[in-house]
């Protein structure tokens, strides 16, 4: 089957707004350009209550979220840039619908049916969100659906970074009159046994997009192990459980409370920078990951996913660097401004047998869903 025909497929299995004060408007000129011979653009989606996303096609980006806090005003909940040509400067992995392998790949390598694939280190000694480039520097192809729904596409070549395969993927986005922001995947090998691990990574803050630190933010994640890392960030292959550490977010705790424990993961991580192993009665169940609580405006972020598991990051690469940190209307993103939830399968599973597969043959499809779910508390 061509690997056309099986983007097509792909495509039908998935089937301006103003900001708040102080939010300013993306303006989709602002994101029109071609690269690599392709035309980016930036496309909103929305649903009847006033909720808004928009997302650019280059590396299927999320710039900006517009939900209401518990007075019912708008505010700007993602962390983005003002143009794409600032976006090219920006943080790499900012907004990203990351493959064909998210996370970390240890020793840039992994070996598959008796055949080693040496890839990209560009992350110490290690891989990390698919290589050199991966699917955060390419143009997606899009279709805007309906007012609510986009889709993007893009085939990845065989040998593209490396890996095996040619490998169509889609992801849709879109919004509920729940004030619910979907993401839903779909991908297929379509020649060669590959692996494959999607993951969406948004950098949120609850308090606004550039409403200081998230160290005040609340979390609940709905894991009770975690895995522990290496000097390099690489699981150790342990599945540990978390209660009785500093890792412990099986209630809700204040995200900072413990950040600046003397512990020896989080000195590794410079922080939080783990992967979860979420409660699930079977695999694919979608289920809740983790809660996000924001004080001051109320704002709750639930985050759903039929994924085994869910990274959890606090912003530790944010540094305010000019012009790489400068986003939206001249904000700073500084150290933990940001944060991220990033579900997806575990870190490394190439070369840990343990771990859920994700490896993926000829025929065989990999598909999911990651629902963001806002709402308020009093």
């Amino acid at each position: 089957m061509k690997s056309s025909v099986i983007a097509g497929a792909c495509m039908a299995i998935a089937f301006s707004a103003a900001g708040a004060a102080g939010d300013p408007e993306l303006k989709r000129e602002s994101y029109q350009k071609e690269i690599d011979g392709k035309k980016v653009d930036l496309y909103t989606i929305r649903n009847s209550k006033g909720m808004v996303v928009k997302i650019t096609n280059w590396g299927a980006k999320v710039m900006q979220v517009l939900v209401p806090d518990r007075k019912g005003v708008l505010g700007d909940v993602a962390l983005g840039y003002d143009s794409i040509d600032q976006l090219q400067q920006g943080q790499a992995s900012m907004g990203a619908f990351v493959g064909r392998y998210a996370n970390r790949i240890g020793g840039a390598k992994f070996t598959l049916n008796g055949q080693e694939y040496k890839l990209a280190a560009n992350n110490g000694p290690n891989t990390l969100h698919g290589g050199a480039k991966g699917s955060r520097f390419v143009v997606f192809d899009a279709k805007q659906v309906d007012d609510s729904t986009v889709v993007m596409s893009y085939t990845y070549r065989d040998g593209e970074e490396n890996f095996p395969g040619t490998l169509p993927s889609m992801v849709k986005y879109s919004v509920t009159d729940k004030n619910e922001f979907l993401v839903e995947w779909a991908a297929v090998a379509a020649d060669k046994p590959t692996v494959v691990n999607f993951t969406t990574h948004t950098f949120w803050n609850l308090a606004g997009h550039n409403g200081g630190d998230v160290l005040g933010h609340v979390l609940q994640v709905n894991g009770d192990a975690f895995l522990p890392i290496d000097k390099t960030l690489i699981p150790t292959g342990e599945l540990k459980p978390v209660k009785g550490t500093v890792m412990d977010f099986t209630k809700p705790e204040t995200f900072g409370k413990r950040i600046g424990a003397d512990d020896e993961q989080l000195k590794l991580g410079n922080g939080y920078d783990h992967h979860y192993v979420l409660n699930k009665k079977r695999d694919g169940e979608f289920s809740l990951a983790a809660r996000m609580f924001e004080p001051k405006s109320g704002r709750v972020m639930e985050v759903w996913t039929t994924e085994p598991g869910i990274q959890v990051y606090s912003g530790n690469f944010l540094e305010g660097k000019q012009p790489r940190d400068v986003g939206k209307g001249g904000a700073l993103y500084a150290f933990r401004t940001g944060f991220c939830l990033e579900p997806s399968h575990f870190p490394d599973s190439v070369n840990k047998p343990a771990f859920p597969s994700t490896v993926l043959n000829p025929g065989e499809w990999y598909t999911g869903k990651t629902v963001y779910r806002f709402s308020v508390r009093k």
